[in-house]
């Protein structure tokens, strides 16, 4: 199979894993902090794939790798949080401090509008699997892609 085919692929499943992840927010399952964070390096990777379209040159699929992989490893840390075994950003977590963080205005405020939703709590899962642990490991299967396309001929 050809390079450009492959970061096509790549870029396509990047694809499919981010419009999954705006299918279940359409569904009510409001993303977290670090599901946006794992949400950029599938945008990056899509826009590889335009780039590989037309120049399907061996730094394009490097670089597709690195954003599968960054997204992977993100997905790997909060599904971590998520299971306790480890601490989560402040910000997002239920070890943070509490309301310290906000205004005497921010607690009075009625018009917010969306609640903060915690990164240390599971909303969804398959198979003991939350939508982090899921995109872990189908990020990491982009990776193999990726490099398969770093690896083979250029058309």
């Amino acid at each position: 199979m050809s390079r450009r085919s492959l970061i096509l692929i790549a870029a396509g499943g990047s694809f499919a894993l981010l419009a999954g992840a705006f299918m279940f927010q359409a569904l009510g399952y409001a993303p977290c902090q670090m599901c946006l964070w794992q949400r950029w390096p599938h945008a990056g990777a899509i826009v590889l794939g335009a780039v590989g379209a037309f120049a399907p040159l061996a730094a394009v699929a490097v670089l597709g790798a690195l954003a599968a992989f960054t997204t992977g490893a993100i997905g790997v840390f909060h599904a971590g949080v998520e299971w306790k075994l480890w601490q989560g950003p402040s910000s997002c977590s239920g070890g943070a401090g509490g309301l310290s963080g906000l205004s005497g205005s921010d607690l009075l405020s009625t018009d917010i509008s969306e609640t903060l939703v915690m990164c240390d709590e599971i909303v969804w899962q398959f198979l003991g699997l939350s939508m982090a642990g899921w995109n872990a490991v189908f990020s990491f299967a982009l990776v193999a892609v990726w490099i398969a396309a770093w690896r083979a001929r250029p058309v």
